[in-house]
């Protein structure tokens, strides 16, 4: 109860987004996930000659997250609500970034 109230004044305000925003910042798993896979394969490799060798490691694990290309797609369709959102909520902000 107490943890209740002591962040109880940093919950409300995480209350005051759409459903789609908060099911976005909630689910943090595919994040941990990607993370995890790119920390697997940076100390699978170990020491690397040069800037260029180690982002190419990064890049051949973030490719292996989705071997099929079926990926993009269910990206899409689980972050798209949500990207609307955000441009709502944030009156344009995410369209000006693409300019």
């Amino acid at each position: 109860m107490r943890l209740w109230d002591n962040a109880w004044a940093e919950f409300v305000p995480f209350l005051t987004f759409d459903p789609e925003i908060r099911r976005v910042i909630c689910s943090t798993s595919a994040i941990e996930s990607a993370n995890a896979r790119i920390r697997r394969a940076v100390k699978a490799c170990g020491h690397f000659p040069n800037e260029q060798a180690a982002l190419k490691c990064v890049y051949m694990a973030i490719m292996s997250l989705d071997p099929t290309g079926t990926g993009r797609k269910r990206w899409t369709m689980r972050w798209k609500p949500a990207l609307n959102a955000f441009d709502i909520a944030f009156n344009g902000r995410l369209a000006a970034g693409h300019k």
